[in-house]
């Protein structure tokens, strides 16, 4: 059975309040809130800053026991460094504590930005450095700065698998080479919905599908309307099933490699005018799996926060 995720990228949002969160909710039980709305949140705090263990360990004990996070990984190895240089950066995120999320720690997403074009030996170098389960991650932790070491950020026990999901933004990227990439190293190509402003593919690379939707018609700041998110339910149930799209839109024509049946992780991004929360909503409730949550948005919680 595959297990479908939809929901947020963050919930820490200013404009939220009192419309999507309800009057009087303190702003440190947003996360619970929101967590019992939909079954998955896109960290994105990280992508800014390193984070602590504590905090890891603080969301995870927040949210309902079959939640899942997925943690965008620091600006500062996809941007600032540019893959440069960045094998004590990495070490120093995964001994910053995402491991500490335990079971309810998702996809780790890696976004790059729309002026880096593709080369093809920095990203081959990258790929071989991300670790593919938790025994790695912690070996790679153990090459952190003097100031992380230490801090407990790396010592989650288990050897389950991890994941790894690329979001590109540069016409460079649209090729077979990069796909062929991604394949052989079992990374998803990131089906980001830009409203036409960056490249978009839908070719399949990965055991699982990750999605961000930034808005179909006004970068962030559209909603989708119900013909659109019959569309991404379309999508979602073929892949799924291991299929996609008759009229996917692929860089390498042809079927996707074989698998009985792919997970999938879609996180709307369309944050500015409060649509991601009520349009993660329709699209879990199209789906049929809004039954397990707990909270209907703009109203008053349902559990004790």
């Amino acid at each position: 059975m595959s297990d479908v995720r939809i929901g947020i990228s963050g919930w820490r949002y200013g404009p939220w309040r009192k419309d999507f969160y309800p009057q009087g909710l303190r702003q440190d039980d947003e996360l619970a809130f929101a967590s019992r709305a939909v079954n998955t949140i896109e960290i994105n705090g990280s992508f800014y800053s390193l984070q602590t263990p504590e905090r890891y360990l603080g969301w995870a004990q927040a949210t309902p026991d079959d939640f899942v996070f997925s943690v965008k990984a620091p600006r500062y190895i996809t941007h600032v460094r540019r893959l440069k240089d960045i094998k004590e950066p990495l070490s120093n995120f995964f001994a910053s504590g995402p491991l500490m999320l335990g079971d309810k720690l998702g996809p780790f997403l890696w976004q790059f930005p729309p002026n880096m074009k593709f080369d093809e030996a920095r990203f081959a170098e990258f790929f071989q450095q991300l670790p593919h389960d938790r025994a790695a991650a912690r070996r790679c932790a153990k090459n952190c700065s003097e100031r992380l070491k230490g801090n407990g950020g790396a010592e989650m026990t288990g050897n389950t698998p991890l994941r790894h999901a690329v979001e590109v933004r540069h016409d460079s990227f649209m090729c077979d080479t990069f796909i062929d990439m991604l394949r052989a190293h079992n990374l998803a190509l990131v089906v980001a919905d830009s409203a036409g402003k960056w490249p978009y593919a839908e070719d399949l690379t990965a055991d699982f599908v990750y999605m961000r939707l930034h808005g179909d018609v006004e970068l962030y700041s559209s909603g989708y309307t119900v013909a659109a998110l019959r569309r991404w339910k379309h999508r979602i149930e073929q892949w799924t099933k291991g299929d996609q799209a008759d009229d996917a839109r692929l860089i390498v024509p042809g079927p996707p490699p074989h698998k009985a049946s792919r997970d999938v992780y879609c996180y709307f991004d369309n944050d500015q005018k409060v649509h991601a929360p009520y349009d993660a909503r329709r699209l879990l409730e199209k789906l049929h799996l809004d039954h397990d949550l707990m909270t209907e948005p703009g109203t008053e919680p349902e559990v004790e926060l």
